[in-house]
């Protein structure tokens, strides 16, 4: 579903930028620009303050030039949803995307990022796939860790209670 294609964006296209550890999410509203809810992080000079501000409460809805967003990060079109949801029309995409500009917004990284910002959007409903993915990887990584301490902890119950039956 990514497309790669650098001059192929049309309005109303999600743009997502990897940015490593995290995606970042722009909507594309033509003429080079996006608009996007901006955390610090997205600053371009938060500088080593930038991970920690992934987490902050605020953030401000921005319109800038696509390339100054993504800097030196690959970035792709991706319309995530499409086969799920229908897009709403680009006119209202971009209407309610510029109603926002220059407004601080509440931001959380699991409820309220830029993900969610764009996809309601796009879509009416706000979705972070990196979010699920994140909670559906923990639980996996959770129920691996609790079945390996209940397999040593029955372990552990046999073999040190079996000494202690074998001691009366």
């Amino acid at each position: 579903h990514k497309i790669t294609l650098y001059n192929s964006n049309k309005p109303g296209d999600l743009i997502e930028i990897s940015r490593g550890l995290y995606q970042h999410w722009a909507i594309y509203v033509g003429e080079g620009y996006v608009i996007h809810l901006a955390p610090p992080s997205e600053d371009a000079q938060a500088g080593p303050y930038s991970m920690m501000s992934v987490l902050c409460d605020k953030a401000k809805v921005k319109k800038e030039e696509l390339y100054e967003v993504v800097g030196n990060d690959e970035y792709c079109i991706n319309n995530l949803l499409d086969e799920k949801y229908e897009p709403r029309p680009v006119r209202e995409m971009l209407q309610d995307a510029h109603r926002f500009l220059g407004r601080e917004l509440p931001y959380c990284v699991f409820r309220e990022n830029c993900e969610h910002f764009v996809t309601e959007l796009r879509y009416g409903k706000p979705q972070s796939r990196q979010v699920r993915n994140a909670v559906e990887i923990g639980v996996g990584v959770g129920l691996a860790v609790a079945a390996t301490f209940g397999v040593l902890a029955a372990a552990a119950a046999a073999i040190f209670g079996s000494n202690d039956k074998q001691k009366q």
